[in-house]
């Protein structure tokens, strides 16, 4: 699986309105076929970052993500909402999915 977080420093006047400003790219990549997972996320100590965590299944899904018509448009129309280039860790992981945080467990509820 490809796993990949990148952090967004969104201009201040377009913070509120990021979800709305990548609806559109972000529901087009959800419906890709190798899409694990695209989640957003925004930072409680700086309102102007988000987060995004993102999984394909394969390269194969990696690669139909960054040549999709939705990311093209994307690559276009999200930077001028940005303060500066977006920040990624992207690896390749030895497994399909979440796993379970063991030191956290919460055990069995009625």
């Amino acid at each position: 699986m490809i796993f990949i977080t990148a952090k967004f420093h969104v201009l201040p006047e377009d913070a509120d309105a990021w979800p709305d400003i990548t609806r559109e790219f972000t529901q087009a990549t959800r419906a890709e076929p190798g899409c694990l997972w695209f989640d957003w996320s925004r930072s409680v100590e700086d309102p102007t970052v988000y987060v995004l965590v993102e999984a394909f299944r394969d390269d194969e899904a990696g690669e139909a993500h960054v040549t999709s018509d939705h990311f093209t448009k994307a690559r276009s129309t999200l930077p001028p909402h940005l303060v500066r280039t977006p920040e990624i860790v992207n690896v390749t992981v030895p497994q399909e999915g979440w796993s379970l945080l063991g030191e956290m467990a919460v055990p069995a509820r009625d």
